[in-house]
Order: structure tokens, then C-alpha cells, then sequence
């Protein structure tokens, strides 16, 4: 059975402040961070919208992308997002739909 993983760009707003991660599980890393249940940056500067976010086959090429993503000036960043995402809407709604019957106790549309 093979694993899907990701790695993903939080935003705080269009141009705001930038959160580079990787998962094996793009909705409930999402929702994590959007309930603030990840101590650090995206909890304290409120970087909770998910504006970009690539699929890999494993989890070494998930890491190795993360990581030239986060070495990438600013710049670069903000030009993918926009090459992908021009509006900088919050992907979460097309992936989270595992979460919409859920049990979690944070609501992220109330976010």
C-alpha cells in the first residue's frame, strides 16, 4: 500500500507571513494548524490559510522539497503561490472533506 505525501504552503494573508511543511496528511495537518494545535509561528502570527500544496509518492521528496522551498527567497515563494493560486484562496475547502463529518472540536470555518 503506498503513502501519499505533500508539502504545502501556509499563508497569513495574501503576501503575509509564510509557513513551509510536509505531511502525510494534507487535511488534518491543515486543520492542526488552523486550530492552533501547532505551538510556534503559524499559532502566534495566525498563519492558518492553505495557499498552495504539491503531491509526492515519498516521504524523502516531500522532505527534499520542503527544504529547497524554504531556502528559496521570498520572492520565488510569492511567485509560486501566485503562478498556482493567483487569488490566494484557502485550498483547505477542496481537500478537507474527510473532516467535514469529523469529530474535531475546532471548526475552522469559524477561523
Amino acid at each position: 500500500m503506498s503513502k501519499d505525501y505533500y508539502t504545502y504552503i501556509l499563508a497569513s494573508k495574501r503576501h503575509g507571513a509564510l509557513f513551509i511543511g510536509t505531511t502525510s496528511d494534507l487535511a488534518g495537518s491543515v486543520m492542526d494548524h488552523k486550530c492552533n494545535m501547532v505551538e510556534g509561528l503559524t499559532s502566534l502570527y495566525a498563519i492558518h490559510q492553505l495557499v498552495y500544496f504539491e503531491h509526492h509518492a515519498e516521504a524523502a521528496a516531500a522532505c527534499a522539497r520542503a527544504t529547497a522551498l524554504r531556502q528559496m527567497h521570498r520572492i520565488w515563494k510569492l511567485d509560486l503561490v501566485e503562478q498556482h493560486n493567483p487569488d490566494w484562496c484557502d485550498l483547505y475547502e477542496d481537500i478537507s472533506e474527510p473532516f467535514k463529518s469529523s469529530d474535531y472540536s475546532c471548526n475552522p470555518a469559524a477561523i
